[in-house]
């Protein structure tokens, strides 16, 4: 029965300016907010049955204390962008589809083609266990003050079975990291302090 509760995930709500809009539509939200400030303005404009907030960092937050099926969806600070990726990556089982903002470089790296420029690391570790689509760039004339950067929003959307089933998880994310961190070299060198050269 647990598994049929949708659980409508935001991460880092800020002043609400999306937040508010999604309550709106939806009623209830769950949010998490690392800004004490943030979360005591929000908690003043928002009842517990409307948004049930959290304060935490979403780098460590233990994502079982959440239960039900996820639709999670956010504004990710460009900073921490890829660590928060690759941290929701171990319960993309439990997940329906994730919505971010991201900065648009990022974006397109990870729904980059094989073989393309942008091809690297994050396209494809998150494309081993989500189909990603770019849905549409957002201009700095949309923030306030101004980024300096144009941002992009991109759907996530979890794989029945991951495109690449490894056994080890970790050592996939050791060898993917090796081979596309030193775009210069081949990628024997690359992965020569990971197995022999003979396996290689």
């Amino acid at each position: 029965a647990g598994a049929s509760v949708v659980t409508n995930f935001a991460l880092g709500p800020g002043q609400a300016a999306l937040t508010r809009h999604l309550i709106e539509r939806i009623g209830h939200i769950v949010a998490l907010e690392i800004d004490r400030d943030l979360a005591a303005s929000l908690r003043t404009e928002f009842p517990p049955e409307r948004l049930s907030l959290i304060i935490g960092d979403a780098l460590d937050f233990d994502w079982s204390a959440i239960s039900g099926t996820l639709r999670i969806v956010g504004n990710l600070p460009y900073n921490i962008s890829s660590p928060l990726l690759f941290a929701l990556m171990p319960i993309a089982g439990r997940v329906r589809d994730q919505h971010f903002m991201l900065q648009k470089e990022v974006v397109d790296r990870m729904v980059a083609s094989p073989g393309s420029r942008t091809y690297g690391r994050l396209s494809v570790m998150l494309q081993s266990r989500y189909r990603l689509t770019k849905l549409f760039d957002v201009g700095p004339g949309a923030f306030r003050p101004a980024p300096e950067v144009t941002s992009s929003i991109v759907r996530m959307q979890p794989l029945t079975v991951a495109l690449h089933p490894a056994a080890d998880a970790q050592r996939f994310a050791q060898v993917v990291s090796a081979a596309f961190g030193q775009r210069r070299k081949t990628l024997r060198n690359a992965l020569a302090e990971l197995a022999s050269i003979d396996v290689i």
